[in-house]
């Protein structure tokens, strides 16, 4: 028994050449006006419409990020003073005075004492690891 799906493409099997040759005649005629379309298009129309149109949403997130990214980057800046630095003469020469004490106490000038000196080592039979010295 033949089922409703088989009855109707059994109908419908002669229109498939009918179909068939019309739908090389739209993909043709498509083809060509694309072609044409290219031809008239310079090298930044076509740019905007095969690159950036289609993904435009994506387009904008980027921007978006790019202009936070910046606007946070001008807003970490440390301000440029305007006039000239005030340097306090006491607090410099404090500074100075913790510099000299810290070079006074970092170089030490005395001889290194007396160092063991790492004992040689001679490497023994593999038999010997593991003996007990008695004494």
């Amino acid at each position: 028994m033949k089922t409703p799906r088989d009855l109707l493409l059994a109908q419908h099997r002669a229109a498939e050449p009918r179909l068939e040759a019309l739908r090389r005649e739209v993909v043709q005629h498509c083809r060509e006006e694309r072609q044409v379309a290219v031809r008239g298009m310079n090298f930044l129309s076509l740019l905007w419409r095969e690159l950036i149109l289609p993904s435009r949403h994506l387009w904008a997130a980027v921007a978006t990020a790019w202009i936070v990214i910046l606007l946070v980057n001008l807003s970490l800046r440390d301000p440029v003073p305007s006039g000239p630095v005030k340097v306090y003469a006491p607090a410099m020469m404090s500074f100075q005075e913790q510099q000299t004490l810290l070079n006074a106490l970092l170089t030490d000038r005395s001889s290194p004492a007396d160092i063991d000196r790492p004992k040689s080592f001679t490497p023994r039979p593999s038999g010997e690891r593991f003996a007990v010295k008695t004494a």
